[in-house]
């Protein structure tokens, strides 16, 4: 009986063992989008196939596996060398389906496209559970598209029509009208409007951050997120350089339009398609840059999701969940502690 009790206690503490061992904090996430779906949170973010992690809490999190285990055909079609590594994955949901738009790309390069998978259920062990790809909904041709096709973000107007916001560089931010069933763009591609941009930005008017100006000059703008909030469309974007370890600089800003396509204005009444953009949130001592957010409204509460580059540990992007407080119309959010 006694060996049988140990063994059972054996059993039960290999169980919970591998269970903590599924479960991790202080997780090493980029570009991070979330959703719930019934008790559980998902995060798709930039990985091989696009990386998955589920929560209960939004504290312990357990990798998934990934969307795609091989790359999509079309996509190692139209970017050379593409190796299965997808950026800045987008989730919604509508009418009893999960829209998941991705992009793929050359770095550096606007050799580019962005995708769409969809899914009615995002919990793996549902029988139901299966990702269908729909392939390439827009496309950036090098000499032929002064945009970028990466970091997809789906908005919808107060009327129901689906837009697609995306961009990176170049031209800066743009946005398309989609078809209804959110699967194509319902508009021509030679004139998209750019709803933000940094090329006439004037550095002077926005606050420095531990001595350095918040642009870096050029055009380095992208990761566009829109979120509707009461009367306004809040237009949330990152600045500077992102993916350089203890050198990135990223930062947020944010806008707002009272229409889906803007203009959208910055507290100051300078439009972000002309270099506007009130600060959102700066690295610091504890993370140098902070960027690529998504927002997100859980029990009636807003948050920004986002990743930082750990100064405490040597500059990985690291995932951070900070509760927005709106005030006079605008969002502000703490700057994050370190881990």
């Amino acid at each position: 009986m006694k060996k049988l009790v140990k063994l059972l206690f054996l059993l039960l503490l290999s169980i919970a063992y591998s269970f903590g061992q599924e479960l991790k904090t202080n997780i090493s996430v980029h570009d991070p989008v979330m959703i719930k779906q019934d008790s559980l949170y998902y995060i798709f973010c930039t990985g091989r196939g696009i990386a998955v992690w589920s929560s209960a809490d939004r504290i312990h999190w357990k990798a998934e596996k990934p969307v795609f285990e091989t790359a999509p055909a079309w996509a190692v079609d139209s970017v050379p060398g593409f190796k299965n590594h997808i950026w800045a994955p987008d989730i919604s949901y509508y009418n009893g389906t999960y829209y998941l738009y991705y992009a793929v790309s050359a770095f550096g390069k606007n050799t580019s496209c962005i995708g769409l998978a969809t899914n009615t259920t995002l919990h793996t062990g549902d029988p139901n559970y299966k990702w269908i790809d729909h392939g390439k909904i827009i496309q950036s041709v090098p000499g032929k598209t002064n945009w970028n096709a990466i970091d997809p973000n789906l908005v919808v107007d107060k009327d129901g029509t689906p837009y697609l916001a995306f961009g990176s560089f170049w031209d800066g931010l743009k946005i398309a009208k989609l078809t209804a069933d959110r699967m194509g763009v319902a508009q021509g591609i030679d004139n998209l409007p750019t709803i933000a941009s940094r090329k006439t930005a004037a550095a002077a008017y926005l606050p420095a951050v531990d001595g350095n100006p918040v642009d870096a000059g050029g055009n380095a703008i992208e990761a566009p997120f829109i979120f509707r909030r009461h009367q306004y469309f809040y237009l949330f974007a990152s600045i500077d350089y992102c993916c350089k370890g203890p050198k990135s600089t990223y930062k947020m800003i944010v806008g707002r339009s009272k229409r889906v396509t803007g203009p959208y204005l910055d507290n100051k009444g300078i439009p972000m398609a002309q270099g506007g953009g009130t600060l959102v949130l700066a690295g610091d001592k504890n993370w140098y840059g902070v960027g690529h957010n998504a927002v997100c409204t859980f029990d009636g509460e807003d948050y920004l999701i986002f990743h930082g580059y750990d100064a405490a540990d040597k500059g990985i992007s690291k995932l951070i969940i900070e509760k927005i407080t709106w005030v006079n119309g605008w969002p502000v959010v703490p700057s994050p502690p370190a881990f």
